[in-house]
């Protein structure tokens, strides 16, 4: 059998540790991605303030991959054809080679599963003057991050000179996800201008889509700190309150231009507000991947959302807010038209987003759409590698191992400051990652098992975690024993 993988990211590469773990070398597993490097993505904030160099946060693929009897091919997919064609009677992708020494190659890797776990498509695009080649910076790859950190360190140099800096955070589109992220990168800036005696010359604006402070693209959580229940709202609104950041929500930044950013609001009005150094997240979509059938025909509406991202085993019929479930979400990230297909992480398409969808008066959508990172990434591509080894080993057909982000649990440490004596990390668990009111009416998660805490603690855990992962991710000895 032969077992092809779009990505080695965060999701991909477990789904590819997990098949080298448990098929013997009579199988073929083929992984194809653009880049020649794995990165520890979480880690990249700390790239983007001068606290890590790139290098602490990847490492070249292909060595390991030899060692595990895995082959890797250095490219991009360009399509699918799950249905093959008169001379390929299997499924096939179309890949084109990224390397240097083949780059523009193209070749069809035939397969008997394959799983989708491209990742996003980073679309600055979305909005015109965003990202790194435009007007605003990223943390999204290493390689934006330590572009951002130059950028950053050029400001800290005229704050040295007694001059003002304004600094703006945030989401860069209308529906950008990932607002965790920024809001991290956003504490570490103040960290470590406090710790430079430079934060008096700061002005630091965060901007978000978000519907209320928190909401971090899951609609926001109640959590137990102290012993007292308390919203994110309110979690983070004394964060920023505490360290002077003015902050600007529901906003959708649909155009910058230097030093400025244009955004509208929910109410439908139309602000601006300046810059001097901007770290803005872009909205994220499916890769920009075709579908044909056998015959040519273009099959992208039958295997994509709209958005791009795969469809998989989730309900996507189209209901109000109010009637949405966990039950609408997937559970095995199987496509259901073609059943050896599979899509994980930020490749497979949710079916509504778990903040409620808004619009303005002009109709624009202003939003925070679903997280599919980290934590629920990784555990979402074990357990697809773990079915399709059971699958081709036992010759099965069900799917032993789930796993529904409306019963899924998560953790999430946000850096607050690097620093082994002074640092400080804020910790959040929330169980079930997307709500649910059936079962828990009163808080729409088990409050129990939801919980925040911000100290030195959570420094120290958040750094733990870096090398942790990144010795699992490098498949050292006994590496599966480290759960996702």
């Amino acid at each position: 059998m032969k077992v092809v993988i779009l990505g080695a990211g965060i999701s991909g590469h477990t789904a590819i540790s997990f098949l080298a773990k448990h098929l013997s070398r009579k199988h073929e597993i083929i992984v194809v991605s653009p880049s020649k490097y794995y990165q520890w993505i979480p880690s990249n904030i700390w790239v983007g303030v001068g606290r890590m160099k790139v290098d602490q946060v990847r490492f070249k693929l292909a060595k390991l991959y030899e060692k595990w009897g895995v082959q890797f091919k250095q490219a991009k997919a360009v399509s699918i054809h799950p249905e093959g064609n008169d001379k390929i009677r299997t499924g096939y992708v179309s890949v084109e080679y990224t390397s240097e020494n083949k780059k523009g190659i193209s070749e069809n890797v035939e397969y008997d599963f394959l799983v989708n776990a491209t990742g996003p498509k980073l679309d600055f695009a979305a909005t015109p003057g965003l990202g790194p080649d435009m007007h605003t910076l990223s943390v999204c790859t290493f390689s934006h991050a330590a572009q951002t950190w130059e950028e950053l360190q050029k400001c800290i140099k005229l704050m040295q000179e007694g001059r003002k800096q304004r600094i703006l955070i945030g989401t860069g589109h209308p529906t950008a996800t990932c607002q965790g992220a920024a809001f991290e990168y956003m504490l570490n800036i103040v960290f470590e201008l406090k710790l430079r005696g430079l934060y008096h010359l700061a002005e630091i604006t965060w901007i978000s889509n978000e519907y209320e402070m928190g909401d971090f693209g899951m609609g926001g959580a109640f959590i137990r700190r102290g012993g007292y229940t308390i919203s994110t709202r309110e979690f983070s609104e004394s964060i920023l309150a505490e360290n002077h950041v003015r902050w600007i929500k529901r906003a959708g930044i649909y155009k910058v231009e230097h030093g400025k950013a244009f955004y509208e609001t929910l109410n439908g009005e139309y602000k601006t507000v300046d810059f001097d150094f901007a770290m803005l997240l872009p909205s994220f979509s499916g890769q920009d991947i075709k579908a044909f059938d056998s015959i040519g025909r273009d099959i992208n509406a039958k295997l994509f959302s709209p958005t791009g991202c795969m469809r998989v085993d989730a309900d996507y019929t189209e209901r109000p807010f109010e009637e949405w479930t966990v039950k609408d979400w997937p559970e095995t990230y199987q496509n259901p038209l073609y059943k050896n297909i599979y899509a994980i992480g930020i490749a497979f398409a949710p079916p509504h987003s778990i903040s409620k969808p808004r619009k303005s008066p002009n109709g624009t959508s202003i939003y925070a759409t679903p997280i599919r990172t980290g934590m629920p990434s990784g555990v979402i591509g074990k357990i697809v590698g773990q079915n399709i080894s059971e699958i081709i080993k036992y010759g099965t057909s069900g799917h032993k191992h789930k796993a529904n982000m409306g019963r899924m649990g998560a953790s999430c440490i946000l850096s607050a400051g690097y620093s082994m004596r002074k640092g400080l990390g804020a910790t959040m668990t929330v169980c079930p990652i997307v709500p649910d009111w059936e079962r828990f009416p009163e808080w729409g998660r088990d409050i129990n098992m939801t919980v925040g805490e911000i100290g030195l603690a959570g420094h120290w855990i958040k750094l733990f975690l870096h090398y942790m992962f990144m010795y699992k991710a490098k498949g050292h000895p006994f590496w599966w024993l480290i759960p996702e």
